[in-house]
């Protein structure tokens, strides 16, 4: 699989805590560990997905404005997003 060099910003604390991994052999290197923790991240987003599209399959279909509002309210979300973070 081809590979793209990017420039990634982290906390200090968060890039520290890699790097001790790292030196501990528990991750192959810096560019390795982020590499599969976004690997991990996607394959999680994707899991979700499928779940509540099952689970909208299930239950009759995509939510009302009423049950979003409800899900925001009761989530402790202020304002809902107009577009798809993806």
């Amino acid at each position: 699989m081809a590979t793209k060099k990017v420039t990634i910003t982290l906390e200090e604390a968060q890039l520290d805590r890699v790097r001790e991994l790292v030196e501990a052999g528990k991750a192959s290197s810096v560019s390795g560990f982020v590499q599969h923790a976004v690997g991990v991240s996607l394959d999680d987003i994707a899991g979700w997905g499928a779940l509540l599209a099952q689970a909208l399959r299930d239950t009759g279909g995509p939510l009302s404005r009423d049950e979003k509002a409800w899900a925001d309210e009761m989530l402790g979300n202020q304002k809902r997003r107009t577009r798809s973070v993806l």
